[in-house]
This record gives structure tokens, sequence and C-alpha cells, in this order.
């Protein structure tokens, strides 16, 4: 390569300062910290050198820490690509870093960038708080080809509106200390590697970085809170103008009828939506579902947006579908397939990176159910064992979500699905082994409806 080790050091600090400073409002101070997710679903945390007065103490340690060598390789070389978000940014700008985002992450996969090898990577602020992370990757070349650089380059001139994203390279010296360096864009000279500064390790936060950000971004708390992000939508989703016109038919507020109101979840192949229909017939009940039919149709659109905006979708559907709760409870008991849990637990366990351990404690305010929204009487939580649920799998041959796609596949994001699940509060699942033959099943759940509803 074309740099000195100390000129790759201090072109390295540069980029990693950009990226981080790049993440905030140039009058917002920049995230000093970021979170990168290694092979087996842990977490390394680390740090700008003299981001704090701890980074003396962190130093030492920096230089033994083997994390701090992934950011490297080596063979090869590593680069950020962060998007910028400022920490009190409206909804409108959220949706336009989360679109950013995840156009980058298509771009990555195409040319001479999908031979880089991705990593999830999340910039935030040292004292964390809500609004204060941003989502990037990591890409690690293992050819330190210079086509590599020269496709990010153009990938950033490609991106001409705001939020416009940050590129950063990572480069070692001699004594084994790294440095990131952020490119800017220089007035008559191109992009240019700026002054870096050195990475460090850094402790684990006590939260997960991104659980703040979550009433914002995924599990919205409120209808408003989702319907907030759809309607900055309309101009480029037609679909999302159609979902509010539905919305602004159900009243705000509702009321549950005088019968019972059952909701029944699970994992795709525990029987689920056999066992709905069979408990309605049983029950002479209403069978609903979450969500519901009259904006099902669009799933698939919304499917394929970011995080924060089909969250929005699926978050108003439940909202939609409580309004059909409501009058069909007046006059017999309802069954409903899945609601508000498979929204909030889906949407945690996909945007708390890392495994188990880094989910939201128990107890903590993301696993309520919103206070606006009409609460069924019982939720039963269907399960089988992993080895089972895959087999009725195999036989089934149905499309699938990219989501049902991953818990066939990925095995931590399944097992963080199953404990958010059992971590939902105000109604807390009543877990059933859905494992026998189906007959057996329905008698333990009308079973368990009789005791608890009557």
């Amino acid at each position: 390569m074309a740099f000195a080790c100390r000129g790759r050091a201090q072109s390295l600090r540069g980029q990693l300062s950009r990226l981080l400073r790049g993440a905030c409002a140039r009058v917002m101070a920049p995230p000093r910290r970021f979170a990168l997710e290694l092979p087996g679903c842990t977490l390394a945390h680390f740090a700008f050198g003299g981001d704090s007065v701890d980074s003396d103490r962190e130093a030492p340690a920096a230089r033994r820490d083997s994390r701090v060598a992934e950011l490297l390789g080596p063979p090869g070389r590593s680069y950020s690509l962060c998007v910028p978000v400022a920490p009190d940014a409206g909804c409108a700008a959220r949706v336009q870093a989360a679109r950013m985002h995840q156009r980058l992450l298509r771009q990555l996969r195409l040319g001479p960038l999908q031979q880089c090898q991705l990593r999830r990577l999340l910039c935030y602020c040292r004292d964390g708080g809500a609004g204060g992370v941003q989502h990037g990757v990591l890409l690690h070349d293992p050819r330190d080809s210079p086509d590599t650089r020269r496709a990010l380059l153009a990938l950033l001139d490609a991106c001409q509106e705001a939020p416009s994203p940050r590129l950063g390279e990572f480069v070692g010296d001699q004594s084994l200390q790294v440095w990131q360096h952020l490119w800017e864009l220089q007035d008559g000279q191109g992009w240019q590697l700026a002054v870096g500064q050195r990475v460090l390790s850094a402790p684990e936060p006590e939260l997960h970085p991104v659980v703040p950000d979550l009433p914002r971004s995924a599990v919205f708390p409120s209808r408003e809170a989702a319907r907030a992000v759809l309607e900055t939508c309309t101009s480029f989703i037609p679909e999302a103008q159609a979902v509010l016109d539905l919305l602004d038919q159900c009243p705000e507020q509702i009321q549950k009828g005088k019968f019972p109101v059952i909701v029944i979840e699970g994992l795709d192949a525990t029987g689920k939506t056999t066992l709905t229909q069979s408990v309605a017939n049983s029950l002479k009940a209403v069978l609903l579902k979450s969500p519901p039919a009259c904006i099902g149709q669009w799933r698939k659109i919304f499917d394929d947006e970011p995080t924060i905006i089909k969250r929005a979708f699926y978050s108003l559907g439940n909202y939609i579908v409580a309004s059909e709760i409501a009058k069909a409870s007046a006059t017999s008991p309802v069954i409903v397939d899945r609601y508000w849990h498979s929204t909030a637990t889906y949407a945690i366990a996909t945007e708390v990176s890392g495994s188990v351990q880094h989910l939201p404690p128990v107890h903590h305010p993301i696993y309520q159910w919103p206070q606006d929204l009409l609460k069924p009487d019982l939720v039963l939580l269907l399960t089988v064992n992993p080895e089972e649920r895959m087999q009725r799998l195999a036989g089934r041959g149905m499309e699938k979500t990219k989501e049902e796609a991953e818990l066939e596949t990925n095995s931590v994001f399944r097992q963080k699905v199953e404990v958010a699940y059992q971590r939902m509060e105000n109604p807390a699942c009543h877990v059933v082994d859905a494992s026998p033959a189906r007959e057996k099943v329905l008698q333990m759940v009308l079973s368990i409806i009789q005791n608890k509803c009557n």
C-alpha cells in the first residue's frame, strides 16, 4: 500500500474520528464508542483514545486485547461504514438514515465489494441514552485490494442525498496499536484521509446500546409513535397512506366486550395456525389475525423496508385488529392468531445484536404492553423442541419471510425470540408444550382457557 505504517495510523485515526463525528450533527458531540458483532454472536466494544479520563487506563489493555486485532484481520484491511443521525433527530431523519443504511448493505453485496466480509457495527455515545445509536458495518477485505477502496469511495460519491455515510479505514502500527482514519471530501482535492484516532478496547455497558432507542425505532409504545413513522413514508410508499386511512377509521378509545379474548402466539411450525382454528371452532369464537386481512396484502412491501418502517406497519396492524376485537368480543369469544407480543419480540431479537445475554433484562419497560392497545384476557405461547419444529418446517414447503428463514438457520436468533416472548409482561405468555398430538394439545389449551377466563 502507499501508506507507511505511521501514515496509515494517522490516516486511520482521521477516518475513525470522522466516522463517529459524522454520526452526530456537527454541533453535537460525536459518538465515542462502537460495538462490533464478532463470530459466535459475541460483542466487542471499543473506544477512541482521549475521549475520556479513563482512556489512559484502557490504553495498556488495548495493546494486549485480541479484540482490537479483530479490526485489522490479518491479512487484509478493514473499513467502517456508518450512517450518521443526530441524537435529537426527528422521525423523518431516522427513517432516512435507516433507508440509507439498507441501501448501503445492498450495494456492499455487489461488484468488488461482495468479496468483503461484513460484520454489524453500532456507534454509540458513552453515556448511552435514546438517540445516540448509529448503525453501520465493518467490511474486511482479506485481499487488501485497491479496488475495494475505490469502490467504497465511489459509493460515497453516489450518495447524493442526506444523510451522507461516513467511511473509515483501520490500520495498525509497529507498537501493535490500531487507528482509524476517516475519509473526508476536501475542496478541489477529492477524498482525503484525515488525522485519525487510536482505537482502544472498552468495557461492555450495562445495557445493550440499542435498547434505549427501541421505542423510537422498533418497539413502538403507542399508536401515535408508530403512526408518525408511516406518515413520513407516504411520499415513497403509497400503501403507507392506505394503512393510515384504515387506521383513521378505527376509534382511538375502544373497550373489550364481555366475552374473552385469547391470543395464540408461537414460532412457525408450532401448530399455531391449526390450533387457532380448532380452538375457535370449539368455542364458537371469532378468529382474527394480526396483521388483519385488510392490510395483510401489503406485508411483502413492508417486509422489504428497514426495521423502523416494517415495525411501524406491524404495530399499526395491531391497533387496526384491536378495533375488530372490540366489536367481535361484544357478542362472542375471540381468538387472535398473533398480536402485540409477536411484533415486539421479533423486533427486539432483530435489533439487539449479539447473543441472548444482550437482551434487555427481565422486567425492562420494553416488555410492557402498550397502554393504549386493547389487552387480551390470555396469551398462549406454543413451543416445540427445535428438532421437531425443523421436521415440521421441512414438510410445509411454504414461502418464508426473511425472519422465518432466519429462525431455521440462526439458532441464536431463535433463542432471542423465545426468551423475549417469555419476558413479556402485562400480560405475560402462558407457555404451552405443543409437541403432543394435536387433539391432546387442543384439550390442554381448552382446559387452560376455561380455568383462566371463567
